[in-house]
C-alpha cells in the first residue's frame, strides 16, 4: 500500500520558518496529486495547500496564502510544504496524503484510516 510519511515539523517563535516533508513510504515513479492538511485544537481538519501531477498547478488556503510554498522534488515521491512567516494559528498536525487537487482539498472525503502519523507544527513564543 502507498503511504505518506510526514516530517519537519517542530516548535517555532511567530514569524519563523519551517519546511515540511512528505516522501512515499515506499520507492515509486508515479506522480500524484498531494494534498496538505492541518488538524489544529479545536478546529475541524482543514485543506492547506495541494499540488496537481497532472499540471503542476497548486492551491492554497486563503489563510496561507503568500506564506506557504508547496513544491515537488525532483523524485516522484517527494513533496514539500515551505512554512513562512508562521503565526500562531497556524499550530496543528500536519498530514499529507493523496488527494485530488483542488477537488481533494476537503478533510470529510477521507476516513480515519487515511490520515498517518502527521508531524506536529507548534508555534508560540
Amino acid at each position: 500500500q502507498l503511504r505518506f510519511v510526514e516530517s519537519g515539523g517542530g516548535l517555532v517563535q511567530p514569524g519563523g520558518s519551517l519546511r515540511l516533508s512528505c516522501e512515499a513510504s515506499f520507492y515509486t515513479s508515479d506522480y500524484y496529486d498531494i494534498g496538505w492538511f492541518r488538524h489544529a485544537p479545536g478546529k475541524e481538519r482543514e485543506g492547506v495547500s495541494c499540488i496537481s501531477a497532472s499540471t503542476g498547478s497548486t492551491w492554497y488556503a486563503d489563510s496561507v496564502k503568500g506564506r506557504f510554498s508547496i513544491s515537488r522534488a525532483s523524485a516522484a515521491d517527494k513533496v514539500y510544504l515551505q512554512m513562512n512567516n508562521l503565526k500562531t494559528e497556524d499550530t496543528g498536525v500536519y498530514y499529507c496524503l493523496r488527494s485530488g487537487c483542488p477537488e481533494g482539498m476537503t478533510a470529510s472525503l477521507f476516513d480515519s484510516s487515511d490520515w498517518g502519523q502527521g508531524t506536529q507544527v507548534t508555534v508560540s513564543s
